[in-house]
Order: structure tokens, then C-alpha cells, then sequence
């Protein structure tokens, strides 16, 4: 996907129906998050949108959504300068280059909100795709939390810490 062809915006009160069908999918999976795939619809969309939470939405040309992100400080207080972000591109936008894009606009703003760096606490070790994106983008393994995540093709599985500070080489 072109970046001419993908806007990334800030969540706006009229996107909760679009921004529910996104994420209900995936939350429903089970198998990159964990919230319960039995919650109802809109405890999905009450999560992403959670005070604390910035949230934008990823759209095409034609005012579509096919992802969406957040960030949040990972921690208040003496952590609050390392933020943590989910992403979720739906279901039918995955190899478009959707979640490159909204990666890259959360590390483009991060900083300017006195962010650090990012931290990713709990990357599920089969979401390979994932990882690949956030290794390319610079980011490392900092810890690896064994059979952590139940997934329920795999059974237990690993889950990641990864980071990426900003403005080092470390």
C-alpha cells in the first residue's frame, strides 16, 4: 500500500462501529491478545479505546478502515517515559503494508510526546509476522516469558518483551 493511499487519523466518535469490526476478529482468535474471546463486541472497543489510550485509525482513499492503533505510557510514574502500543490491521488489509505504516507513524510520534521508547510486553512468539515488522524496524527481544500465552491452536506458547529506544544505538 502506497502511502498516498493510506491516511492515519485520530480516532473520532463516528469510527466506534468501523473501529469494533476491526478488532472483534482478532480479539476473537485469540491467538495475538489477551483479552477473552468470549467477551461481547463492545468490550472489545471499550478496551482499545481506554482512557490512557491515544488511538488512530488507519483508512484507505476511500475512508475504509483497515487498522488501528494506540499508545500509552507502559507504566506511570518513573515508567511513564517508555510508552507501549497495540496494533491491529484488519482482517482483510493484512499484506498491504498496514501495520508498516501505522508502525511508522507511531515511532515518528513517540518522541514528540516525550516518549524514550517503546516497549511491547507481550508479544505472542507465533506471531511471526509481527515480529518481523518490529525487528525491522529496530526493535529487540528484552525478555522472553516461557509458555506465558495459551494459544489455542499451539497450546502454550512463548511471549516477548521487545523495545527500541529512541535517539541510541542500544
Amino acid at each position: 500500500m502506497t502511502p498516498q493511499a493510506l491516511r492515519i487519523r485520530p480516532l473520532e466518535p463516528a469510527d466506534e462501529a468501523p473501529l469494533t469490526a476491526v478488532l472483534t476478529p482478532v480479539f476473537r482468535a485469540g491467538d495475538s491478545y489477551t483479552l477473552d474471546p468470549d467477551l461481547p463486541d463492545a468490550a472489545y472497543c471499550a478496551y482499545w479505546t481506554s482512557p490512557g489510550h491515544e488511538v488512530f485509525v488507519a483508512e484507505d482513499a476511500h475512508g475504509a478502515l483497515l487498522g488501528t492503533y494506540y499508545m500509552r505510557p507502559n507504566q506511570g510514574g518513573g515508567g511513564a517515559h517508555i510508552c507501549n502500543c497495540g496494533y491491529i490491521t484488519a482482517v482483510h488489509a493484512r499484506g498491504r503494508g498496514v501495520a508498516r505504516a501505522m508502525l511508522a507513524h507511531s515511532l515518528e510520534l513517540a518522541p514528540k510526546r516525550g516518549f524514550r521508547a517503546m516497549q511491547y510486553n507481550f508479544v505472542v512468539a507465533t506471531n511471526t509476522r509481527a515480529i518481523a515488522t518490529w525487528q525491522a524496524a529496530g526493535f529487540r527481544e528484552v525478555g522472553r516469558l516461557p509458555g506465558a500465552f495459551k494459544h489455542p491452536q499451539q497450546g502454550y506458547v512463548d511471549a516477548l518483551v521487545m523495545m527500541k529506544q529512541f535517539g541510541t544505538e542500544a
